[in-house]
């Protein structure tokens, strides 16, 4: 599976996270920290560095891609998403996704913005690049989307892309405010995939 490859679309491009984004990343969490309740952000550059080395130890265990996420019109970082819990099936000998190198389920988290870019077409390309990458490019079967069950526009955002809601996962993980977190779980199929791409586009054609 690759892990170094540079996601370009017409508003950001997501790039590989590395301690050169660190500056960045703590610049973006600092625009108004306020909007973080619900997402764990970087707040300095000591939490910024540790941040970004637990990110990348994951892409070197192969369980995790992460990326920064650039503006494209001022080379700004203005946020992180990633892949993570990337999971390879036991498919036995024979089978035709035997000895496949790239994942077969995942999930898409870990994803926050500066203020100034939320609600606006980075997100929506984002996910257009990432959900790319997963169904089109690692052939992936699934991929599952998180939420803290009391984020609403979270799962909202969720829900207009088109991921499908599945239950609530109590005291799924530790939440940003230091309590167990009941999870909001949505995911999107690889036959579903062609419709969320549709809307993805529409919505970025309107932005």
């Amino acid at each position: 599976m690759t892990t170094d490859t540079v996601l370009e679309g017409r508003v950001v491009r997501l790039e590989p996270l590395g301690m050169q984004h660190v500056a960045g990343l703590v610049r973006a969490a600092a625009v108004d920290p306020s909007i973080y309740r619900w997402s764990p952000v970087p707040r300095d550059t000591d939490e910024a560095a540790q941040y970004v080395a637990t990110a990348v130890g994951w892409r070197e265990q192969g369980t995790a891609v992460p990326y920064a996420i650039v503006r494209r019109d001022d080379d700004t970082v203005i946020g992180s998403s990633r892949f993570f819990e990337l999971t390879r099936w036991a498919w036995p000998p024979g089978h035709p996704a035997s000895g496949r190198d790239e994942p077969d389920v995942g999930e898409i988290g870990y994803t926050w913005y500066a203020a100034d870019a939320t609600r606006t077409a980075a997100n929506t390309e984002a996910k257009l690049l990432m959900l790319t990458q997963a169904f089109e490019t690692w052939r992936m079967l699934r991929i599952c989307l998180h939420s803290d069950a009391r984020n609403e526009r979270s799962r909202a955002a969720i829900e207009r892309i088109g991921g499908r809601f599945e239950g609530i996962l109590r005291a799924h993980r530790l939440a940003a405010d230091l309590i167990p977190r009941d999870s909001a779980r949505y995911a999107i199929l690889a036959e579903e995939w062609p419709a969320v791409k549709d809307r993805l586009r529409r919505y970025l054609a309107r932005s």
